[in-house]
């Protein structure tokens, strides 16, 4: 009988081959991200309030409606982690990194946001991040952007998802495009919704990222970036593509990418699929240049990305094979303590290996089977005394004695 205490609503337990499709994600990204020159940190997954409400941007939706924030036991102001770049440009101030620029940083780990639970986006969810601290270079945007790349090849799914590309411009730039969307979107005030409206009058470009359907209307008509940049970002953006063609990375431009998060500028990108339904992005960033001098820092250059680790796992079809195990018997409490050493030699071999401790001979192999083992190795007092155990392949039925030295070259 089911128990009647299940996980809260938004998050899931990782089993079985749910736990492998997120290991290899991870363990994938790892490995590139490492090809690419990148370090790991980890850092808290709940951090002080202001780490985000300062940095996020009070209009985000992240502030205003899906923080899990609460006072703790000693009266702090406290936050589950909604993201990762935030509390990886708090640790590069407190740890007094800004002198040792540049800093290339991978982190893997959960994230938690109070919203409205869909396919592949939880509350608690998990993401893979890859941050480049300290250069201004378009370069370095390139490289992040063909780190993820990488990724997507690596996990196999590069054939699902396109990268999509925009300018978010300077800050000048940003000005001249607020000035044109809000004269635009007054004309419609009548026909916005309620939360574009309040947007309106604080961060108009948030508006961009609205998924009312009567806003989408809107917005599909809205002016866009490209002819507001001065001509130091135009630049920027048009070295950001060079340096793409240079790294051979395919991408097409979407001028309504702005990203939710309002510390962004210059760089604005997203790998985008139709496989997953309305959650279409499965990785996504950019340049926030002004984000590590909020959190008490110098003012710092900085690009990166985050990926929904949940979204990775369900876009690949097959996990690589792993291995079928080897399964130890032992016939009678005799033989138990050299079982034991067959069964460490073969895992200190790199095979992977188990033995059931209690049941007949019969119900050993029935677990054995039930574990889908290749090949069980059958050990009696008579082998014992000979000096061999019986190796029997499962697939084949065939079974044959071998010297118990000779056992694990056998079996690796």
């Amino acid at each position: 009988m089911a128990s009647e205490l299940q996980p809260p609503r938004g998050t899931h337990d990782l089993i079985g081959e749910d736990q492998r499709r997120h290991t290899h994600v991870v363990e994938t990204a790892r490995r590139i991200a490492g090809l690419y020159g990148f370090n790991e940190w980890t850092t808290p997954v709940f951090e002080d309030t202001r780490v985000f409400s300062r940095t996020l941007g009070e209009t985000s939706d992240v502030v205003t409606k899906e923080m899990y924030s609460f006072t703790d036991r000693g009266g702090d102001p406290i936050t589950l982690r909604p993201e990762a770049t935030a509390g990886i440009c708090r640790a590069l101030v407190s740890n007094g990194l800004t002198q040792s620029l540049p800093q290339k940083v991978f982190m893997a780990g959960p994230m938690f946001r109070y919203e409205r639970p869909q396919k592949g986006r939880y509350r608690q969810f998990h993401q893979i991040d890859v941050e480049v601290l300290g250069t201004a270079d378009p370069a370095a945007d390139a490289e992040v952007i063909a780190c993820g790349w990488a990724i997507l090849r690596a996990l196999g799914v590069d054939g699902e998802t396109v990268l999509e590309i925009n300018t978010l411009g300077d800050t000048e730039s940003r000005a001249a495009y607020r000035s044109a969307l809000v004269g635009y979107f007054t004309q419609h005030r009548a026909a916005l919704s309620t939360d574009s409206l309040e947007r309106l009058e604080r961060n108009p470009l948030r508006i961009l990222d609205s998924k009312d359907e009567g806003d989408r209307r809107l917005i599909a008509n809205a002016p866009v970036i490209v002819g507001h940049l001065t001509d130091e970002a135009a630049a920027f953006y048009a070295s950001v593509r060079t340096w793409l063609d240079r790294f051979g990375v395919p991408y097409r431009e979407n001028p309504r990418i702005v990203r939710g998060l309002d510390y962004y500028g210059h760089t604005a990108f997203e790998f985008v699929t139709s496989k997953l339904g309305a959650q279409g992005t499965v990785m996504g960033g950019g340049r926030y240049d002004g984000l590590v001098q909020e959190m008490g820092g110098p003012p710092t250059p900085a690009v990166g990305l985050a990926a929904g680790i949940e979204r990775l796992a369900m876009l690949m079809e097959d996990l690589p094979h792993m291995a079928a195990p080897v399964a130890v018997v032992p016939i009678g409490e005799a033989v138990e303590g050299a079982a034991v050493e067959i069964l460490q030699s073969l895992r200190s071999a790199g095979v992977r290996a188990e033995m059931a401790y209690r049941g007949n001979v019969r119900r050993r192999m029935e677990r054995a089977n039930r574990i889908g083992a290749r090949a069980a190795v059958i050990l009696g007092p008579d082998d014992l005394a000979q000096g061999v155990a019986q190796v029997k392949h499962l697939a084949t039925g065939v079974q044959e004695a071998v010297p118990i030295g000779e056992v694990v070259g056998r079996l690796r």
